[in-house]
């Protein structure tokens, strides 16, 4: 499985960020499957962000849960990500990712864009 990130690499505080993930070699609706973002903001850890099973239920961080709301086009096999209201808080790297069981964890990553915030 592949899968590619793709979104603007600067965006403007308050502004919205929007994200979209192509997936080959697999398809999104692949039972038990959940397809999650993750961010890393510099200097920081991974945070899990959200996730979409393979049925399209979403699943969200409790502290991102009203900005972040996460869609999905099977028909062009790719999940997306929104991130209202960004601060300027440096270069964050965000990455989306497959667990193939919704349980065991992720084996699949993007290479993930860098974003920066900057007016």
């Amino acid at each position: 499985v592949q899968l590619q990130e793709s979104g603007p690499g600067l965006v403007k505080p308050s502004q919205t960020l929007s994200l979209t993930c192509t997936v080959s070699n697999d398809s999104i609706t692949s039972k038990y499957t959940v397809w999650n973002w993750i961010r890393q903001p510099p200097g920081e850890g991974l945070e899990w962000m959200g996730g979409i099973s393979y049925s399209g239920s979403t699943y969200y961080s409790p502290s991102l849960q009203s900005r972040t709301p996460i869609s999905r086009d099977a028909s062009k096999n790719q999940f997306a990500l929104q991130l209202s209201s960004v601060t300027p808080e440096g270069t964050t790297m965000y990455y989306c990712t497959r667990d193939p069981t919704g349980v065991n964890g992720m084996d699949s990553w993007g290479k993930g864009p860098l974003v920066a915030v900057s007016s």
